[in-house]
């Protein structure tokens, strides 16, 4: 790995490490690991806060009531976060590094607490576990997963800082910027854009607002899909965003590189998705009884 002297005050990506017992270890305890800890409990906290709020979910008073208690959501985070980890580790490799399956087999597991995950893996680890708990339980599909999505945006806040601590992902170059960085383990040691910070703050904290406010204002938990709909649609079109002055993904083929970014392609049936959530829950005449 190349060494760059970073452009900021370096935060060493493993917080403590706990040192050798008898003869195993040592344990390096990483901002990597704790940021995914500390997601999927602030995330059960805002659900169980949403949950406990009945008037959220209803557009009457026979149904201001939440749709499912909060045994359930305790039970539903479990599945949640295999969903995550185990979803966004082999999104990473099957999506960004495939090439790990032959090469470094035992890295595929073993390298999962230096960094190397994938949003897009994770969501589609995250649905398959919002299915199984929900027909586990009775529970309405969509209900779920808009309290789900209502508490994402706090880990992806979480998860990108530590991208951010990891020095990974980094931006394009551009020296021209007064805050642009450099980042350690870059082959070029150039000045480049902190997308990492930039998608912290579109992905997590903009996108945590605009789906607290639609929830608070505008009653959106009222209408089934509706705050799933547009955390996918709004997730995807920052995450694209994004990707515009993001470094480009080495292994897409020569004839993309420098047009869309791999990145941008799964983005694509997020903001369909989503959209199409949207218009559904609008113009569902039953929205506020579902």
């Amino acid at each position: 790995m190349t060494y760059c002297p970073p452009s900021f005050d370096l935060i060493d990506p493993v917080l403590l490490s706990i040192p050798e017992i008898f003869g195993i270890g040592p344990f390096p305890i990483r901002w990597y690991a704790l940021a995914y800890i500390a997601g999927l409990f602030g995330g059960l906290f805002w659900m169980m806060r949403l949950v406990s709020r009945g008037a959220l979910w209803g557009t009457t008073v026979k149904t201001q009531v939440a749709p499912y208690s909060r045994a359930f959501v305790d039970d539903l985070v479990l599945w949640v976060m295999l969903g995550v980890i185990g979803g966004g580790r082999l999104g990473h490799v099957l999506f960004y590094n495939t090439s790990m399956i032959w090469e470094d087999p035992v890295r595929v597991f073993t390298g999962i607490t230096q960094g190397g995950m994938s949003f897009h893996g994770g969501l589609i680890g995250v649905t398959l576990a919002m299915v199984f708990a929900a027909r586990a339980h009775g529970a309405p599909i969509l209900r779920v997963a808009d309290a789900v999505a209502a508490a994402t945006p706090i880990g992806l806040f979480l998860g990108r800082l530590a991208n951010f601590i990891n020095g990974e992902l980094w931006g394009r170059p551009a020296p021209e910027l007064p805050w642009a960085m450099q980042f350690t383990g870059d082959p070029d040691c150039l000045l480049r854009h902190p997308s990492q910070l930039y998608e912290a703050f579109l992905e997590g904290w903009v996108l945590f607002t605009i789906l607290t406010v639609l929830i608070y204002r505008f009653r959106a938990l009222s209408r089934p899909g509706y705050v799933t709909g547009v955390f996918l649609a709004g997730y995807g079109l920052f995450r694209a965003l994004v990707e515009l002055v993001r470094e480009p993904d080495r292994q897409m083929p020569e004839a993309l590189q420098g047009y869309v970014t791999m990145g941008m392609l799964l983005c694509i049936p997020m903001i369909a998705t989503g959209a199409y959530l949207i218009w559904r829950a609008c113009n569902r005449p039953d929205a506020g009884q579902a």
